[in-house]
């Protein structure tokens, strides 16, 4: 019982001593609660006082701010002001000045309509009187005034032309002896240091034969031997009744070539017959191959022309099977690059474009039966191809003035190639073409009015002609020979040049009996 009582008694404690405790801190919170309350309240209004006093200070640096801006603003406004009101007094001057030449442009130019009035006036004048000049003359000298200009014509066209040809008489001395010395000096020098082999022009190559009875050989069994030999070449085997030879015939001489060599091959080896024939052609294509290359890089040796890209050096080496007009097209280019670079050395100029140039400058005759166009405009896209200078390009392009040189080196080319061709024995020429160029000559020496008679000498390098010597003068016979010339030039292709002897003779004769 009495333990029942003391656990009563200490709950009862604990309960009354958690009240109490319940009450001392419920009464200790609402006390810091309404401190905490009066403390935000306090910062609340010194919040509210440094609002107040900051949007104050706001407000007065907006102010001033304000003021600054506008006193610019009125500072700026007075300065464009000042400014305009100067512009607008250097346009009233202006326009004072202005108006100032007016009124002087008006005074000047009623002064000269009163002028050109007068003057009109005394022209008229003039040309009365110069009238009644006109018909006193006609009166006296019975002619009309378009007579007596014929007349005066007549007379100051003799004079003209006496003086035109004494000026070109005299200009041509000089020129000759400033020039043509020189000039000859420079070409005879290049001529006579180049010497160059030449060799005929033919479409056909002769192949002897051990014995006649290899022709048989050759034909073989039902002619398969010869229709291989001329399937695999593309020549035309000739064989007749020429002794211990056979003809080869066509106009690609680099097949002629090819035929050749393989044939002798045979001829050598003895076994003739297709799959051997097949055998020795293509062996003679090599060989031929290897010729070109090596006669293509002996030229550049021989030209001193280094650098050239392998296939131009193959197609230069092509050119040794090819002619023009009987005259080898390599030996040819190797002797032009000579001349040119010879005369280029004298004048001065570039050695290395000009040689360069003459070499390559009938590159296109290497393929001009095989590609369409002139060898000119072939040889200039193959130099295009393989990267060769605009200056040699150039240079090569107007040898048959195709183009107009601008440069000295062109010039020079053009010059070499024209002496390379025309010098002696370098080309030959057909009878018949050689015939019809000096008719055609003789030709148009005819054709000039008073021209007795014509011949054309030393090859058609040089045409003598006969005038009547009551038709012309001796100064006139200089306009003549110059009209001829230039004729010549215009309507006549021709290598080299044409010397022009203009002849007139006075003879008198009387017979003593």
């Amino acid at each position: 019982m009495n333990n029942i009582t003391s656990i009563l008694l200490i709950l009862v404690a604990a309960v009354v001593g958690c009240l109490i405790g319940y009450l001392v801190r419920k009464n200790i919170a609402e006390k810091k609660i309404g401190g905490a309350e009066e403390l935000a309240k306090k910062i609340v209004d010194d919040a509210e006082k440094d609002v107040e006093t900051t949007k104050k200070e706001v407000l007065l640096e907006a102010k001033e701010e304000v003021h600054k801006l506008r006193n610019e603003f009125e500072r700026e406004s007075r300065e464009r002001r000042n400014e305009l009101q100067k512009i607008e007094r250097r346009l009233i001057q202006k326009e004072e000045v202005l108006d100032k030449k007016a009124d002087s442009l008006e005074q000047k130019d009623d002064k000269l309509n009163k002028k050109i009035k007068d003057v009109e006036d005394k022209r008229q004048e003039i040309q009365q009187l110069y009238d009644q000049e006109v018909q006193k003359l006609e009166e006296l000298s019975g002619l009309t005034s378009e007579e007596a200009r014929q007349l005066l014509l007549s007379d100051i066209e003799k004079e003209v032309k006496y003086e035109t040809a004494m000026l070109i008489k005299d200009i041509e001395s000089k020129a000759k002896d400033e020039a043509e010395k020189r000039a000859r000096e420079i070409i005879t020098y290049a001529i006579q240091k180049c010497a160059a082999d030449h060799v005929a022009e033919t479409t056909v190559t002769v192949v002897s034969l051990p014995n006649d009875e290899m022709k048989g050989r050759i034909i073989g069994r039902e002619g398969r031997n010869i229709r291989t030999l001329e399937t695999l070449t593309g020549i035309d085997l000739i064989i007749d009744d020429t002794p211990e030879a056979v003809i080869l015939s066509g106009f690609d001489p680099i097949r002629r070539e090819i035929a050749r060599i393989a044939l002798e091959k045979l001829i050598l080896d003895g076994r003739i017959h297709p799959a051997r024939i097949e055998e020795m052609v293509e062996k003679a294509k090599k060989e031929v191959e290897n010729i070109i290359k090596e006669e293509g890089e002996q030229a550049t040796f021989d030209a001193g022309v280094h650098g050239l890209h392998p296939e131009i050096i193959k197609l230069l080496g092509r050119l040794k099977y090819r002619t023009s007009y009987g005259q080898n097209v390599l030996k040819h280019s190797i002797e032009v690059s000579y001349l040119a670079g010879i005369m280029a050395a004298e004048l001065g100029v570039d050695v290395k474009i000009a040689k360069r140039a003459g070499l390559l400058h009938d590159l296109g005759k290497a393929v001009d039966h095989e590609v369409e166009g002139t060898h000119v405009e072939i040889g200039m896209e193959l130099l295009r191809k393989y990267k060769e200078s605009k200056e040699v390009i150039h240079a090569m392009s107007t040898h048959h003035g195709d183009y107009e040189p601008q440069t000295i080196e062109a010039v020079l080319v053009t010059a070499a190639d024209a002496i390379s061709a025309a010098r002696p024995g370098a080309r030959r020429e057909t009878l018949e073409s050689y015939i019809k160029r000096l008719e055609k000559l003789e030709d148009i020496a005819n054709n000039f009015e008073g021209v007795e008679k014509s011949f054309a000498i030393q090859a058609g390098r040089e045409i003598r002609i006969l005038v009547k010597p009551e038709v012309y003068t001796d100064d006139e016979i200089i306009l003549l020979a110059r009209n001829i010339t230039k004729t010549i030039e215009a309507d006549l292709e021709y290598p080299g040049q044409i010397k022009v002897n203009v002849i007139r003779e006075t003879r008198a004769i009387e017979y003593a009996k």
